[in-house]
């Protein structure tokens, strides 16, 4: 024990003194070590990251929950310009499927608009995301209230003019003035302010975040304008019973629709039901490229790393022959001095790791506080990064380590001298 612990000892202090010796060289070595690890878990905690976002987001769903619309969110086997031609759902068919099919617990009905501009009094907000639904949307998607509250079934249904305002917009309008009750105007008409959102962040996906959004009854903006505005798409959200198998709740819609709009037996449906599960698979699927794309291409930058570990490995047994010629004749092991170059090349390898990991936690940090996006650099990652920079040292310090073992003590040390 005493034998490894002095080992340890001398090896380490044999790895210091290659570094601070030969700054410039070691240096240039651990570039490709320092840029490998940084790529690599750069890469993976910004995917981690981005996946945590998503998840976070689609969390505040029931991965059961369907939406009902002309276009379909992910890839599907009807032509594009079959999709074109197919008609928008319609209110009159969200109230026709809540009430009639059983496995769903409940339906909202939303229409996708474009932005707008709100205005209280001299001050204005634009690029509003304006979110006009039902409310039966507070019992699908969590909606996290500040203060006040969200429009209630009577409000929904009569198109009340009222308005429930995201965090940014408030603060914009109001700053630290109590927004409730207060009149903003949105489409040129006025709007009573009756809640306001806690801040949630950026949203993943490109997707608008709930801090620049507004949310109003779809009915007023259905009085408004009527069913049929190139400008508003319309969507039904459903929410299927707990416990009900999905794939039964969409065969249920889609028969009750079919029959609805009078489409016959062979005919396909001109329509689309996504199920919130599929669409995670697929989210899921992407990540795993995405990962790995980020090692194939940070891998390269691994391998020259390794070359220059082993390279300065080389110079290293060639500039100490005569010292470990002077050791195997005192008597030391092959197994010595293997294992005395071998930590040497670990150490160096993981100096290079750590000043990686270093510049990825510092990277994370400056990012997360200008993009208003949180970037996780998790124990996984550390853990992965400093064990790639272990294995890449032994790798690159086994043949010289192995060629230092084998030298001949005598012709060692008449080398040396």
């Amino acid at each position: 024990m005493l034998l490894y612990l002095r080992l340890l000892k001398e090896s380490f202090a044999f790895a210091m003194n290659a570094l601070t010796n030969n700054k410039l060289r070691t240096f240039l070595s651990l570039l490709g070590v320092t840029i490998g690890i940084f790529s690599i878990i750069a890469v993976l905690a910004a995917v981690d990251s981005l996946d945590h976002k998503i998840k976070q987001d689609l969390n505040k769903v029931d991965k059961n929950t369907m939406y009902l619309k002309r276009f379909s969110f992910g890839p599907t086997d009807v032509p594009r310009w079959k999709v074109q031609q197919f008609p928008n759902v319609t209110y009159d068919e969200y109230q026709y499927l809540k009430s009639s099919v059983p496995t769903v617990q409940t339906m909202a009905f939303q229409m996708f608009t474009k932005s707008e501009i709100i205005r209280y009094e001299d001050k204005s907000a634009t690029g509003v995301n304006v979110i006009p639904v039902s409310f039966e949307f507070l019992d699908i998607q969590s909606v996290d209230i500040e203060y006040g509250r969200f429009y209630n079934e009577s409000e929904s249904n009569s198109g009340s003019a009222v308005v429930v305002l995201g965090y940014e917009i408030a603060q914009t309008l109001f700053g630290s003035t109590n927004a409730l009750e207060k009149k903003v105007r949105i489409y040129g008409q006025r709007f009573t302010v009756i809640g306001v959102l806690k801040k949630q962040g950026s949203a993943s996906m490109g997707m608008p975040s709930n801090d620049t959004s507004v949310m109003l009854p779809v009915n007023f903006l259905r009085r408004m304008y009527g069913d049929h505005n190139s400008f508003m798409t319309p969507i039904i959200i459903i929410k299927p019973l707990s416990g009900a198998d999905p794939e039964e709740a969409k065969a249920q819609i889609t028969q009750k629709l079919r029959a609805y709009r009078g489409i016959k037996q062979g005919e396909i449906s001109n329509f689309m039901i996504d199920i919130l599960s599929s669409f995670t698979e697929v989210i899921d699927n992407i990540v795993g490229v995405m990962n790995v794309a980020g090692w194939v291409i940070s891998g390269f930058s691994l391998l020259v790393g390794g070359f220059g570990i082993a390279n300065i490995m080389f110079v290293s047994v060639k500039e100490r022959t005569n010292i470990i010629g002077i050791q195997k004749s005192l008597g030391a092991k092959n197994r010595f001095i293997l294992m005395q170059f071998l930590f040497e090349a670990v150490l160096l390898s993981l100096v290079g790791g750590v000043v990686g990991l270093i510049m990825v936690w510092g990277c994370a940090t400056i990012a997360s506080g200008i993009l208003d996006f949180e970037f996780i650099l998790s124990p996984a990652n550390v853990l992965l990064g400093t064990g790639l920079s272990a294995i890449i040292g032994l790798l690159s310090g086994i043949l010289p380590a192995i060629s230092a073992a084998k030298l001949d003590p005598v012709e060692a040390i008449r080398s040396g001298m």
